[in-house]
């Protein structure tokens, strides 16, 4: 089983300070920081890399960190018996965390796990608290944070709905067509709630009809 590792590195600062580029012009998308909040952001969130396969967080731990995600795919998922369902997948320029583990402290019932190499920025949940009483933008940036990720939540519930795989699918590409690719067919297959075969029986389908 492979375990949840943490690899923090110390980039230099003008590094740091390319690199954390895209993790600013994506908050600032929700609304614009001054340079004391991106410069205090920076100093507060540490570079992390996560192997293929590997556990960002187990179900039954607490997570304590915020990610958001450089580069690379993850996906969060349970386990029902020997079953294996993926609930959400996710990729560069996006934030993961459990909500559960978020003010409250309580374990997460589900796995958060990268599908390809990643590398992210990890933000502490005490820095974070720290950052809205510090910073009171930061708490107008994740309330529609939140707002964005509730929209997504609603999009998932909405597949669960469909009872058709290839509106299904069709859903999917749609809304996460840059996933299509990159993603194995076994964890949309199980975000869709449909078999691998009929997956790639809808492929194949759509495919012809292009």
């Amino acid at each position: 089983m492979t375990q949840s590792v943490y690899n923090f590195q110390l980039p230099s600062n003008a590094s740091s300070q390319l690199d954390f580029t895209a993790f600013i012009t994506t908050l600032n998308f929700f609304h614009p920081l001054n340079t004391e909040e991106a410069d205090y952001l920076l100093k507060i969130a540490k570079p992390v890399s996560f192997k293929k396969g590997e556990l960002l967080l187990k179900s039954g731990e607490i997570c304590n960190h915020l990610y958001f995600i450089k580069k690379g795919i993850v996906r969060g998922y349970v386990k029902e018996g020997k079953k294996d369902i993926t609930t959400w997948i996710t990729a560069e320029n996006e934030m993961v965390t459990s909500i559960s583990g978020l003010g409250n402290s309580n374990v997460s019932e589900e796995n958060m796990q990268s599908v390809e190499n990643c590398s992210a920025w990890a933000i502490t949940n005490r820095d974070l608290e720290d950052l809205y009483s510090k910073f009171p933008v930061f708490n107008i940036v994740a309330r529609k944070l939140l707002q964005k990720y509730y929209k997504d939540a609603e999009g998932r519930a909405f597949i669960a709905r469909l009872s058709k795989a290839e509106t299904k699918y069709l859903y999917f590409l749609k809304n996460h067509g840059h996933l299509a690719n990159r993603v194995p067919l076994k964890y949309i297959a199980s975000f869709l709630g449909i078999t691998l075969e009929t997956l790639s029986r809808v492929r194949k389908k759509i495919s012809s009809a292009i």
